[in-house]
């Protein structure tokens, strides 16, 4: 089981450190999808502390501008549809930003999980360790795909109510049928009592089933290259009340 926290600024800080503990309790660490040209101080402070404690970090494109000449809703996704050059050039940019704020990615995650054959090209040239995109993890030093889908709370049911069920339910569902468990989080699913309890639910579920907790990284067999300390979910400083 791989879960996956994005979204994260400052209004939603409290309730992301909030959930690292809850998974945290449970052996479950975070992997922490970060958009470098949207990440301020506060955010990078605390995406820092939780690196040094473990949980690595996928550059989530760079910021989300959607490509206006894609005619395909999907293929307006940041790096849907770009070739290996025009990758290139972004992920340029990206990096330099993710430098700016202190911060390391410890591979990539297309913006919607949608990544085109150029962005992966152009990633690999990079040297970044791995690609996920929707359906699968992309071991880019050996070549090696891990065939996963992505379950998240952004599922076609009508009502709430219905999304948190067919979360859990899904959950339980991959895991008995010994898959890998992708779960996506967007922090600002944090904010509603339900959905929240609906993820630490399909996360039980698959605890449950006998899943075992790792990130990105651990999927593909490597860790963050900095010693595990104690996990540090408390809020930097800039951001107490």
């Amino acid at each position: 089981m791989v879960v996956s926290l994005s979204g994260v600024d400052p209004r939603n800080l409290e309730r992301c450190a909030d959930l690292a503990d809850d998974l945290g309790s449970r052996s479950v660490p975070l992997t922490l999808l970060v958009a470098p040209r949207l990440a301020g101080a506060a955010t990078a402070d605390w995406v820092r502390a939780r690196r040094a404690a473990g949980d690595p970090v996928l550059m989530h494109g760079s910021d989300h501008v959607p490509n206006p000449l894609a005619l395909r809703l999907g293929r307006r996704a940041e790096f849907a549809a770009l070739t290996a050059h025009e990758a290139g050039l972004r992920l340029t940019a990206a990096s330099a930003a993710m430098d700016r704020a202190g911060l390391v990615a410890d591979g990539f995650a297309g913006h919607r999980w949608l990544v085109s054959a150029g962005s992966r090209a152009a990633l690999a040239a990079r040297g970044f360790r791995l690609c996920a995109d929707q359906l699968g993890v992309d071991d880019l030093h050996t070549g090696v795909r891990h065939r996963a889908r992505v379950v998240g709370l952004r599922g076609r049911e009508r009502t709430e109510a219905l999304r948190c069920f067919a979360l859990v339910l899904a959950a339980a569902r991959v895991t008995r049928r010994g898959g890998t468990l992708r779960l996506a989080v967007d922090a600002a699913e944090l904010e509603r009592a339900g959905q929240r309890a609906a993820v630490v639910d399909a996360v039980d579920a698959a605890l449950d089933g006998g899943a075992v907790g790792v990130t990105y990284l651990g999927l593909v067999g490597a860790s963050v290259p900095a010693p595990r300390a104690r996990v540090v979910s408390a809020l930097p400083d800039r951001v107490r009340g």
